[in-house]
């Protein structure tokens, strides 16, 4: 049977790319994919053909990369931090019911709640809520439930897609929305860039985080009532007892 990957390249940087990952691309023929991705991998896989669509041309993007798989040609369709996360694994999935005689494997990968925590120190320490500002597929009025009941529920939010040109704001909406349940001190952490040129981290509160700029290469975390600073690091305890100080 013909066979097409779907394979989370991770965060960014090669580095961050899971062996597993890097193998299927190392030995596949075609990469499809979104362009500003594809041109991610051309400097470490400069010896593959290249198939790419801009945004919002998702669907003719699967259909691609099965038809290439059709011809018996080994295919990766690649997607940024996790193949399943935000990515293209369910939609090559439900495309592949008309490509019978082609089999669909994920490839998992670094999703950007991950590589963003471990800039920030260690924010996901205990449950999480992950949550994307996009209204594109999602009513905003679903994703308001969600941050509502998130925030009701003590939860650690890592938000997604937190704004965008034609989305300014939305980020402070989601604030708004936030500081009902939240304290303002609540402990926020935002990266920008992650593992890419011009990364940067900020550790701030819940407060200053709703004046505070984002775009789509942004990630944003929004503490428990648990979270806190330590060493300059956002940290979310499990609940270990820490150690007494030795005696001296």
């Amino acid at each position: 049977m013909n066979k097409v990957y779907v394979v989370g390249i991770g965060p960014g940087a090669y580095e961050q790319m899971t062996v597993k990952a890097a193998k299927v691309l190392g030995e596949c023929e075609v990469i499809v994919g979104y362009t500003v991705y594809a041109e991610l991998l051309k400097e470490h896989f400069p010896d593959k053909e290249y198939m790419t669509t801009p945004m919002r041309q998702e669907e003719s993007r699967c259909r691609m990369a099965f038809e290439e798989a059709q011809k018996g040609r080994k295919v990766s369709m690649v997607c940024s931090g996790d193949s399943g996360i935000y990515g293209m694994a369910g939609l090559m999935l439900e495309i592949g019911k008309n490509y019978p005689d082609v089999e669909v494997e994920v490839i998992p990968g670094v999703t950007a709640a991950l590589g963003g925590a471990s800039i920030l120190g260690a924010p996901l320490g205990h449950d999480v809520c992950l949550i994307s500002l996009s209204d594109l597929m999602t009513p905003w009025a679903v994703i308001e439930k969600r941050l509502v009941s998130a925030a009701r529920g003590d939860f650690v939010i890592c938000i997604y897609n937190p704004s965008s040109r034609k989305r300014k704001g939305y980020l402070a909406r989601a604030c708004e929305i936030l500081l009902r349940y939240k304290d303002r001190e609540t402990v926020c952490g935002i990266v920008r860039n992650i593992a890419r040129s011009g990364e940067e981290r900020e550790v701030l509160t819940l407060g200053q985080l709703k004046d505070t700029e984002a775009d789509m290469f942004s990630t944003v975390f929004v503490g428990s009532s648990e979270t806190r600073v330590v060493s300059g690091k956002m940290v979310t305890p499990r609940g270990y007892k820490a150690e007494k100080e030795p005696v001296r």
